[in-house]
């Protein structure tokens, strides 16, 4: 078959050509487009060659967001959630009866979760027994502090805030004053540390109290220390009776020493 090629008349304006060219091409196109729109109609919208690629999920975001939350405060939270479950199983049981499965149905986690934070149960001991002697440390002071510049009852107040800490919560009692002499990881640094904050605590309260006796601070180191002792002493005997003594015998046998103390550096300035 013979094909017959159509040359531009020569008498046709270049412009004419040119346009006609044009609209060839623009035809062809949307030919083109027409049957690339019917194809991608009976695919799916991520296999379309027209569909706009998707933004990939930024993972590091998912994965560290959740509820609001990032996987630092996450963890915080059960962290949290495990040394109230330990205050809650050690306090309760005693810490020779109590498992890593105990703290984890306490505290509604898995174990994975608990050695996410702790290598072992002996550790989170230590952590609650610490934690345990700051807010004692804490609501003592709040206490004498909110009961200057009157002597008296500022010893009662501190006194009394220690006492009821005890009373009012007997697993922290249990903690601080049984297992914590019973358990090998609070052996050593640990129970003398809380001994040095108590130490200091009843430091600075002699600084308080005696502000004219700054000059004995080598004696006041020594007192800081028997007041603490004396003190503890009268507490754990109180708390392994059950707590039989009356709460106002308690509190005057604790108090008594401090009042003498008074008296003696009243007599020292006359």
């Amino acid at each position: 078959m013979n094909s017959k090629s159509v040359k531009p008349s020569t008498s046709q304006p270049m412009d004419q050509i040119l346009d006609k060219n044009l609209d060839q091409n623009r035809d062809k196109n949307l030919d083109q487009t027409a049957e690339q729109n019917r194809l991608s109609a009976d695919l799916p919208d991520e296999l379309s060659p027209t569909a706009s690629p998707k933004k990939k999920p930024n993972k590091t975001t998912a994965s560290r967001q959740f509820k609001g939350l990032s996987l630092e405060e996450r963890k915080t939270i059960r962290r949290e959630k495990l040394i109230a479950a330990g205050l809650q199983a050690y306090g309760t049981h005693g810490f020779f009866a109590v498992t890593v499965k105990d703290i984890c149905k306490e505290a509604k986690l898995t174990e994975r979760y608990f050695y996410e934070s702790f290598k072992r149960s002996e550790e989170l001991f230590k952590v609650v027994y610490l934690t345990l002697i700051d807010e004692l440390q804490h609501n003592i002071i709040n206490a004498v502090m909110a009961n200057t510049p009157e002597l008296k009852p500022m010893i009662n107040a501190g006194l009394s805030a220690l006492l009821n800490t005890f009373r009012d919560d007997p697993r922290k009692a249990r903690v601080l004053f049984v297992d914590a002499m019973l358990v090998n990881e609070l052996h050593g640094d640990t129970i003398r540390e809380s001994h040095v904050r108590f130490d200091r605590t009843m430091f600075d309260f002699l600084n308080l109290v005696f502000p004219d006796q700054q000059a004995n601070k080598s004696q006041f180191n020594l007192i800081a220390s028997g007041l603490n002792g004396y003190v503890i002493h009268i507490a754990m005997r109180w708390v392994l009776s059950d707590f039989k003594q009356p709460f106002e015998e308690v509190l005057e046998a604790c108090s008594l020493v401090y009042l003498g103390i008074y008296q003696h550096f009243q007599n020292t300035a006359d």
